[in-house]
């Protein structure tokens, strides 16, 4: 399958797709099979959850390298979520004091 026919059929970025080439990770260039098609999906996964350029290429070469990499896999998804938890929190805080302006003007209203 192309990059395009694979773009078109899976909805996957055409910038995904160069990245991943970029990254070597693929097979033959311009030519995908299921695997890449699955090693795609990861990739648009990661970049959903907020992973960086950066971190999904290192995350998806560990991945490459086996099971043996699982621990150092799974402290990347440990570190994303506890930035996720912070900036949930910091949200919570900015919802907090808007409330409390909100209150507060409705009072004098």
């Amino acid at each position: 399958m192309t990059m395009k026919e694979a773009s078109e059929r899976y909805k996957i970025p055409m910038k995904i797709l160069k990245e991943y080439e970029k990254w070597e990770l693929c097979g033959a260039v311009w030519q995908y099979d299921d695997q890449d098609i699955e090693r795609l999906s990861l990739i648009m996964t990661l970049h959903g959850m907020g992973f960086n350029n950066s971190e999904v290429e290192t995350y998806m070469r560990l991945t490459l390298e086996g099971d043996h990499t699982g621990s150092e896999r799974i402290a990347m998804l440990n570190r994303r979520r506890d930035r996720t938890l912070d900036e949930i929190h910091f949200k919570e805080k900015q919802i907090a004091h808007m409330d409390y302006l909100r209150h507060e003007m409705q009072k004098s209203i």
